[in-house]
């Protein structure tokens, strides 16, 4: 590690969670199918110690290959293992930026500030956890699966992708005990119409109190109107283009719904994560 230096909260607000700026080393960064990747940094314990699922970090991609990206990333927290030392993220080749933290290989130093933003929570009467995301959005939920499995809960994983070769985390969340489902385009079952009745017979059973999701409209918008349907509670972790990541640039600003009024809040800085109900999806 080098060049460690502490982000304080923008000016006039509460420093709820600390996060600090270095540069941490690459311990690997390999390839999991032909759209995604794992980097595995060394990071210290105090780093570790601070964070929590739903977070994530802003990374100061390479120049590479001739490009240079100028707006850090942000990237969920897929892993964090203090007694490894190690700090995970998942990502999806799509343009410069990931191209350039694709270029990484064992013992180059990667810029990160971190962790950022309101985890997830697990409030006492949520026994039975029902888990829904898509692609890479999974990798916002593992670390959440990490913590449910440590407070003794019950958990159902559904797991959607385009098809079977790009779905992620399935084996990982069935090492925590989560019961798995997996959906996918390919075989006809990824629809909504599916989706529902697949959460629709847990709650019949008595296996749903309350939804975690990341990501998809589609998703947020199927799982709101069951929630509404059934009373039942659950939080998103909302993905949004930022450049500054701590509050100060309002360039991740979203609608909410709350208290029966329309809110502009910050998914840096009031999120990553929210309550599913207040979300607006677009």
């Amino acid at each position: 590690m080098m060049d460690l230096k502490e982000t304080p909260a923008p000016a006039g607000e509460k420093d709820d969670f600390k996060s600090f700026e270095l540069a941490l080393a690459v311990k690997s960064n390999d390839p999991v199918n032909g759209e995604y990747h794992r980097l595995v940094l060394e990071a210290p314990e105090y780093l570790l110690a601070r964070c929590q699922a739903g977070q994530f970090f802003h990374l100061l991609c390479p120049t590479a290959n001739g490009e240079t990206p100028y707006l850090r990333r942000p990237m969920s927290i897929y892993g964090f293992y203090p007694q490894q030392g190690e700090l995970h993220f998942l990502y999806k080749l799509a343009g410069a930026g990931t191209r350039a933290l694709a270029s990484l290989t064992p013992g180059d130093r990667l810029n990160v500030l971190g962790p950022l933003g309101v985890p997830f929570t697990i409030e006492d009467g949520w026994q039975n956890l029902v888990l829904v995301a898509r692609g890479v959005g999974l990798a916002t939920l593992a670390p959440l699966a990490l913590e449910a499995r440590r407070l003794g809960r019950k958990m159902t994983a559904i797991c959607s992708a385009r098809h079977p070769d790009y779905l992620m985390s399935v084996d990982y969340f069935r090492e925590l005990g989560a019961d798995v489902i997996t959906l996918t385009d390919a075989e006809g079952t990824s629809g909504v119409d599916n989706l529902e009745r697949v959460i629709e017979e847990l709650i019949a059973g008595g296996r749903a109190d309350a939804f975690y999701t990341c990501g998809s409209n589609r998703i947020l918008k199927l799982l709101q109107t069951i929630g509404a349907r059934h009373d039942l509670p659950g939080q998103i972790a909302l993905e949004q283009q930022m450049a500054c990541g701590i509050g100060m640039c309002h360039c991740c600003v979203r609608t909410f719904q709350r208290d029966g009024k329309l809110l502009q809040l910050r998914v840096c800085r009031e999120g990553p994560v929210f309550d599913m109900m207040e979300a607006v999806a677009w």
